[in-house]
């Protein structure tokens, strides 16, 4: 005779976070893909590097947003994207320029231009976080993390 073994039930678990070599590629990718499959936000890790990214981001008019939300001893940033009245993103592609493994400064006289003027290059300065733009008008060179177009 065999006996039914019950096995308790499990908890809904939280998805583990491994350790990311390079957390602002993997904020700027979850960005790239959440858009590109037309969601309305995205949740990712918060640090201040990444909220002044998304500060940039949302200064220059590419996202509607972002909250940081506690869980804890965890903060999470939610994102919110903003669309046109086509239904499109208004992110078409944003690219990680300066990486670990070879990091890329621009001098105040060589900030690079993102399509012609379309985009907007994201820099790390002495003076902050902020769009190439910025960075002409007080002229500033710095670190070039990230284009967006």
């Amino acid at each position: 005779m065999a006996t039914a073994v019950k096995t308790p039930a499990k908890a809904p678990r939280k998805a583990a976070m491994g350790v990311v070599s390079d957390p602002i590629a993997d904020m700027l990718t979850r960005i790239r893909n959440a858009s590109g499959a037309r969601h309305p936000e995205v949740r990712v890790p918060a640090s201040r590097l990444k909220l002044e990214i998304a500060r940039v981001l949302k200064d220059e008019g590419y996202i509607a947003g972002y909250e940081v939300e506690a869980d804890g001893a965890t903060q999470t940033m939610r994102i919110i994207f903003k669309t046109r009245p086509d239904r499109t993103q208004v992110i078409a592609g944003i690219k990680r320029i300066s990486r670990p493994g070879l990091r890329v400064y621009a001098r105040k006289t060589e900030i690079p231009r993102v399509l012609g003027g379309l985009g907007i290059v994201i820099l790390s300065t002495s003076e902050g976080v902020m769009s190439g733009r910025q960075a002409n008008r007080q002229g500033l060179g710095g670190e070039v993390l990230a284009f967006v177009w």
